[in-house]
């Protein structure tokens, strides 16, 4: 079972929001079909035309949404004058809600990739009644053991490029948050330090994918990654706007709250936030969920296996 055929929106827009943001959002497959929602990584990646393949264009009225400051909502994070302090987890929320209101929406399955899932997770914790089902890959809940992981512990396993990421910073602030600390240089009103700091980010997400630093497309286009960088070290440096200083985070907290939505977790068996046991831990605190592992795949919801499994989530829930 692979993706499904590409398809172009039928509809888009962009909705005010507030703040002076306006999010884009578009809608493709059947206007009358099951609502699906797509929830992007990051924070900050923006929506992808992949993820309008994951689900069958006869049965679902798929949506798609860039969060705010990234993709083409505007204004773009990658400008300095955006102000990130009305970008929080509290305020995506909001504009879920705001869009669903739009588009005349009671309630939607809500599909989320990597942060898309922890956004995906805290808004149907908060608005329940307007989740039908979750499904979700890369699973992650935002937690500060989680964040400490991605920046600092695998450094253990990538030395090389963790020496040159530690080496962007002041000798005075490689002991601490790293992430706020990279959040500080990409606020910079330097465009050099803002500039050289969004790279070095974005050199260590691509060395612990892991692949050659400098690989990823999308990586090249500075805008993108300074975008990307600013907004993922500001959610990162910040508890992800939705933390309480405790170790296990407020999402599996609250696990328990997902009891009555369904939902299918999709995990490639070598992705590196496994090493935690987060997504085993959220699955047996949530009634109701069923955990798919995907052999030989790490952090990565394109590869063909993890395609055929979420193709597979998307198509049980397309009739319920």
């Amino acid at each position: 079972m692979g993706r499904y055929p590409q398809i172009e929106p039928y509809d888009h827009g962009m909705l005010d929001v507030g703040d002076g943001n306006r999010v884009y959002w578009e809608t493709c497959g059947n206007p009358h079909g099951k609502p699906a929602l797509v929830l992007h990584g990051g924070p900050g990646s923006g929506c992808d035309p992949y993820f309008r393949r994951l689900f069958d264009p006869a049965a679902y009225r798929i949506v798609l949404i860039d969060q705010r400051g990234c993709g083409r909502s505007t204004p773009h994070a990658s400008a300095y004058d955006t102000d990130m302090s009305v970008n929080t987890t509290a305020h995506l929320i909001a504009d879920l809600e705001l869009l669903r209101r739009h588009l005349g929406i009671g309630r939607w399955l809500v599909w989320g990739v990597s942060w898309g899932s922890v956004l995906g997770l805290r808004y149907a914790q908060t608005h329940p009644s307007a989740v039908s089902e979750l499904v979700l890959t890369g699973v992650a809940t935002g937690s500060n053991p989680e964040v400490d992981l991605l920046t600092r512990g695998l450094g253990q396993i990538f030395p090389e490029a963790f020496e040159r990421f530690l080496g962007e910073l002041p000798a005075g602030e490689r002991d601490g948050n790293l992430a706020l600390a990279y959040n500080r240089l990409v606020e910079s009103p330097d465009p050099e330090v803002r500039a050289r700091a969004a790279r070095a980010w974005t050199d260590w997400e691509t060395a612990t994918i892991p692949a050659p630093p400098r690989s990823v497309e999308r990586f090249e286009d500075p805008a993108f990654r300074m975008g990307f960088a600013r907004t993922v070290t500001h959610y990162f440096g910040h508890d992800h706007y939705m933390g309480d200083g405790n170790d296990e985070g407020v999402v599996l907290r609250d696990a328990h709250l997902l009891k009555d939505i369904p939902g299918t977790l999709v995990q490639g068996s070598l992705d590196f936030g496994n090493l935690l046991g987060i997504v085993w831990r959220l699955h047996h605190a949530w009634p109701g969920s069923e955990l798919v592992i995907v052999d030989d795949v790490g952090h990565n919801a394109g590869a063909p296996d993890m395609t055929e499994a979420l193709v597979a989530a998307t198509d049980k829930y397309a009739g319920r």
